[in-house]
């Protein structure tokens, strides 16, 4: 297969643009007598606060870390940066499908790291960024860069939080009325997918996958049969997710993919190995061998039109599930065949998609550069220096 690099255009970076801006700034203050300076004391107008529109599909949201809190808002299609959402350390984000609210899962401390905590969903205008409400809930697991520990189900109604205290469990959270319903017992499942008229669905260490029945009173909970070992060939807990056709694409450490049909009763496929897909010899988890891996914080995008998968890859031996991407294939799932290789001059830690037609790439370098890619030519549109970060989410519909 023929190996292709990624190249395109080399627009200023994010650096560069504020470097030339400063300049040019200064130059026209020299060039301005002192009485008429700027009032320092005035606002900015370049600075003042502005209404965006609802969250749109060329939209990604960066989640930024430990060192700069929150989740910067960026528009593929322009390189700029829109906004942030605020978030603690540890917290998780999902927007709201009728794009009125982002809600962000959090805890927090009184003083710091200590003092009394407090778990809640904060609830932020999606217009003007500004705090509209917080609804407390009992509990939360702190664990960052997840996308399934807090999805929204039943078209914005319901949210789910996973939840560790003390045990294994999920908060199910009425946004339309901001109240915290209840609490169901999962015993050792995690990784929340939303089943429309039915609840959830999570994946388990038993290497099944747990079906919740939410509506009645005492949450009817159902398994499959074990499809995956938990110890031996886990699964990434970042995998792709369809809600239009409830379906979901599971990928393993050594690189067996999955797909399911989500519902009362799910069903699972027969797994298929990605590197033979590729035409290369499959991997294996016995030490000291040499193999391409799927690996990253966030190793797998899935773009719902097209049926396509971008998976990191790397090589290495197993357990290196955490290395970078060195390479991005682009995997078609119901073809089950790597229909193209991109090498990364930046190896990556993060993939997303944009769920649009003409969908952008986003990687996060290990550099701390944030790429933009047209997914169909790779052509690199954007190159925003000390932009990236944790996950990255886009708008799903």
């Amino acid at each position: 297969m023929k190996m292709m690099k990624v190249q395109g255009k080399s627009p200023l970076s994010a650096r560069a643009r504020y470097t030339a801006a400063a300049v040019s700034a200064l130059a026209l203050l020299g060039s301005v007598p002192a009485a008429h300076a700027a009032d320092p004391l005035q606002p900015d107008p370049e600075l003042e606060a502005v209404t965006l529109s609802a969250p749109k599909p060329s939209w990604v949201f960066v989640e930024r870390g430990f060192v700069v809190p929150g989740n910067s808002i960026y528009d593929t299609e322009t390189g700029k940066m829109l906004g942030m959402v605020e978030a603690s350390t540890l917290s998780d984000l999902s927007i709201d499908p009728a794009g009125k609210a982002y809600y962000v899962s959090e805890s927090i401390w009184t003083k710091g790291w200590r003092g009394t905590r407090q778990d809640m969903i904060t609830v932020y205008d999606s217009a003007t960024l500004k705090l509209k409400t917080e609804i407390a809930i009992p509990g939360r697991i702190l664990i960052g860069g997840r996308k399934f520990n807090f999805v929204i189900a039943d078209e914005g109604k319901t949210a789910y939080v996973y939840n560790l205290d003390p045990a294994s469990s999920v908060n199910v959270v009425d946004l339309a009325k901001g109240k915290f319903v209840k609490k169901i017992e999962l015993p050792g499942c995690a990784s929340l997918m939303p089943v429309t008229g039915v609840g959830f669905s999570a994946l388990c260490s038993d290497g099944s996958l747990a079906t919740v029945k939410t509506a009645a009173a005492k949450p009817e909970i159902t398994r499959s049969a074990p499809f995956f070992s938990a110890t031996n060939d886990p699964i990434f807990d970042n995998f792709g997710y369809d809600g239009a056709k409830q379906t979901a694409v599971f990928l393993t450490y050594t690189g067996q993919v999955y797909t399911a049909k989500l519902g009362a009763t799910p069903t699972i496929s027969e797994p298929f190995s990605i590197q033979a897909a590729a035409g290369v010899s499959p991997a294996d988890t016995k030490p000291l061998d040499v193999h391409w891996y799927p690996g990253a914080r966030q190793g797998l995008a899935y773009h719902l039109g097209t049926g396509h998968a971008f998976v990191l890859m790397h090589t290495g031996e197993y357990w290196t599930h955490k290395e970078s991407g060195t390479e991005l294939w682009e995997l078609d799932v119901a073809a089950k065949k790597v229909v193209k290789r991109i090498p990364l001059e930046d190896p990556a830690s993060a993939v997303a998609v944009t769920q649009e037609p003409n969908a952008k790439l986003i990687l996060s370098g290990e550099s701390g550069t944030l790429h933009i890619l047209d997914a169909k030519t790779f052509e690199e549109k954007f190159k925003l220096e000390k932009s990236a970060g944790g996950v990255l989410r886009t708008l799903e519909p």
